[in-house]
């Protein structure tokens, strides 16, 4: 498996997986072309010669906002996701980050069980934050 910089072409790919991801943030090629261009921080990891996930975040002050995130469902489980957290968070090391953040779907339970076994805790909740359903988002952090 290959983690690398998130490229403009791979935002094709990266839509195709957020297509079956519909727990996701929907976003729009534009936004993956602005990671590509450096406006947010991005990156994919390739394997067997096919994109399989992929990670936006942004640095906020002294924090890291992880922003979206999948994997394609069938490289789940394989360790994707968590070289990809653990790039972005050595980013966050480069500006003394102290904390990680992002919200995720209340019913996202799969992504609840990955960010806790990463040391991640529930610490608020915003309701009605997502659409198409309309569903709380709830509020992550964690130490770093």
């Amino acid at each position: 498996m290959t983690i690398r910089a998130l490229e403009s072409r791979d935002v094709q790919a990266i839509l195709a997986i957020q297509a079956a991801c519909p727990e996701i943030a929907q976003w729009a090629a534009w936004d993956y072309d602005r990671v590509a261009r450096g406006e947010m921080a991005g990156w994919v990891a390739e394997e067997e010669a096919e994109l399989a996930g992929f990670l936006v975040a942004r640095r906020l002050s002294s924090e890291l906002e992880i922003l979206n995130f999948a994997v394609e469902s069938e490289w789940r489980r394989c360790g994707i996701g968590a070289k990809l957290l653990e790039e972005a968070l050595r980013w966050a090391q480069t500006f003394q980050a102290t904390q990680a953040i992002l919200e995720v779907r209340a019913s996202n339970l799969s992504a609840l069980r990955f960010y806790a076994s990463h040391k991640f805790e529930v610490v608020g909740r915003r309701p009605r934050y997502y659409t198409a359903p309309v569903e709380d988002a709830l509020l992550l952090t964690a130490t770093l």
